[in-house]
């Protein structure tokens, strides 16, 4: 079973704010939604719904997890700022276009 919060964020096509919007509980088994506070948005979703949504849900994962590796290998804003100042900007929009090749994002 893929990530619940994937889940509910391909049901609601967005991310909601998991400290208030939208609570998870795991009491020592799989992850259930404890609070559901969005209810003008979108009813609280039932399992089998939130199950149709796997694929979707994996897709948000694995581009949540190539983003996680870019912004790993970009580093910080000062040192890409010193990249651009030492190299230039097209070779920073170089670099960057290569770290988005190592770890493309899947089509949602």
């Amino acid at each position: 079973m893929k990530k619940l919060n994937f889940k509910i964020q391909a049901y609601l096509g967005r991310k909601p704010d998991f400290n208030s919007e939208v609570k998870l509980r795991n009491d020592g088994g799989e992850d259930y939604i404890a609070e559901w506070n969005i209810t003008s948005e979108k009813p609280k979703p039932t399992d089998a719904q939130l199950n149709a949504l796997s694929s979707q849900a994996t897709t948000l994962e694995n581009n949540a997890i190539a983003v996680a590796n870019r912004q790993k290998e970009y580093g910080s804003i000062a040192s890409q700022i010193e990249f651009i100042t030492e190299k230039g900007l097209e070779a920073w929009k170089t670099n960057v276009q290569s770290i988005k090749t190592k770890y493309p994002k899947e089509s949602e």
